[in-house]
């Protein structure tokens, strides 16, 4: 009895390390010519140094990271405060302050003022309780008002980073999921974690060396072509001139993009509007003292965050930066970095990253369009961020949804062998 996973990304990853924890036989094939998806590392040429393809922020209170880490032995590979801290720069004011919230359930950080965003008052917030109420149909502008300091210094750059949507566009089913998971929950559960030293060495190493050990097979460089099918089962996977035959109690779990599932599956309906995301990294050691991550308001960078080799600026939701002539783009962005760590002179080496489909649109319409694990197919079962995880699409949405599918394929192997 066997169980092939499709993709090696972190949602395929979490299910082959989920079933392999079970004992069950895991065959794990990934299209490209290196695991983890989205979510990878590589030697870049241009900058002599390597690199991950965009900046992972987790948080505290992501629980399958947690389990995900844990079984592959690697949860001392996030780095991040003590403590729920957020800083800011208004690039249009200079004014810098740092967000602090409470770190129990009860929210004392929206009584006082050094620790919740300059500018707004204490009714303002209770624009966090109506994110929380999910309203499946509801965009994020049917439900508070998208205008004042809090929706501009906080609101807004927060849930365009969730979302990777402009936010007003954004579903509030899904951007109160994450807030009730974090931010509802205290500063305990909302503390910032970066992957250190790289996303690799963190979430996609570790879990190949876990994989080798429980005896799974990865296989890299493995495209699946197509599906073959015997009434409602699947009996065969088409990997170019090799076909593997599927026993009947095999399961097959699909961790792959949705528009190569929609491929592969007829009459599966996915998510088919995306939103990119852009990334910029600068060669350069950050300052002596160099806050880890600091958010940008005004600016045209989102997000900076300082690694011990370089500096680097994550853009959601960014569509307006796509087409950009990479020279003007690099000096925007620099002159963000700059302003957030005190630089000077022109950009240092630098390389920009897009990723053109980097998630679907987290609107009320394409969440409805996201399928759940459980197929029609009682052999095969999809596992992914786009699937109907509850949440956006994140890495607690991709490993959560690894762990799901794999757990419905090894009910189906346990349900195979007591009938056996």
């Amino acid at each position: 009895m066997t169980i092939h996973v499709i993709g090696a990304g972190l949602a395929g990853l979490s299910a082959a390390v989920t079933l392999a924890a079970k004992g069950e036989r895991v065959i794990l094939s990934e299209a490209a010519r290196q695991p983890g998806g989205r979510c990878r590392s590589y030697h870049d040429s241009q900058l002599d140094m390597v690199i991950d393809n965009g900046n992972h922020l987790v948080l505290s209170g992501n629980q399958a990271v947690i389990r995900y880490l844990r079984a592959i032995g690697a949860t001392d590979r996030l780095t991040g405060p003590d403590r729920a801290e957020y800083r800011f720069l208004d690039r249009a004011t200079d004014e810098c302050w740092v967000l602090r919230p409470s770190e129990g359930r009860i929210p004392w950080w929206v009584f006082d003022q050094r620790r919740r965003v300059p500018g707004t008052r204490l009714r303002d917030y209770m624009a966090l309780a109506a994110l929380t109420r999910s309203r499946p149909d509801a965009r994020i502008a049917d439900v508070i008002d998208c205008r004042g300091p809090l929706w501009e210094r906080l609101l807004r750059p927060v849930l365009v980073s969730v979302l990777n949507t402009a936010p007003e566009e954004g579903s509030v089913a899904l951007a109160g999921a994450v807030l009730r998971e974090s931010l509802a929950k205290g500063g305990a559960a909302s503390r910032p974690r970066i992957a250190t030293p790289t996303l690799a060495a963190a979430f996609v190493d570790p879990a190949l060396d876990q994989l080798h050990t429980a005896g799974a097979v990865v296989r890299l460089d493995h495209r699946l072509r197509a599906l073959h099918w015997d009434g409602d089962r699947v009996t065969g996977l088409a990997f170019g001139a090799e076909t593997v035959v599927l026993g009947p109690d095999d399961a097959l779990i699909l961790a792959v993009p949705p528009w190569v599932a929609a491929e592969l599956l007829p009459g599966l309906t996915v998510p088919d509007a995306f939103e990119p995301i852009l990334n910029a990294h600068f060669r350069i050691a950050p300052p002596p003292g160099a806050a880890p991550m600091v958010g940008l308001i005004n600016g045209t960078a989102e997000w900076v965050f300082a690694f011990q080799d370089r500096l680097s600026v994550t853009v959601s939701a960014a569509g307006r930066l796509m087409d950009i002539e990479t020279e003007a783009l690099t000096a925007r962005l620099w002159q963000d970095v700059a302003a957030v760590y005190g630089l000077t002179g022109p950009p240092p080496p630098s390389r920009i990253v897009k990723e053109r489909r980097a998630t679907f649109a987290a609107t009320p319409a394409q969440a409805a369009r996201r399928p759940p694990a459980r197929t029609r197919w009682p052999n095969l079962f999809l596992a992914g961020d786009w699937t109907d995880t509850g949440l956006p699409a994140t890495i607690e949405g991709a490993l959560r949804s690894g762990e799901v599918a794999a757990g419905l394929a090894s009910a189906r192997i346990r349900a195979e062998r007591v009938a056996a």
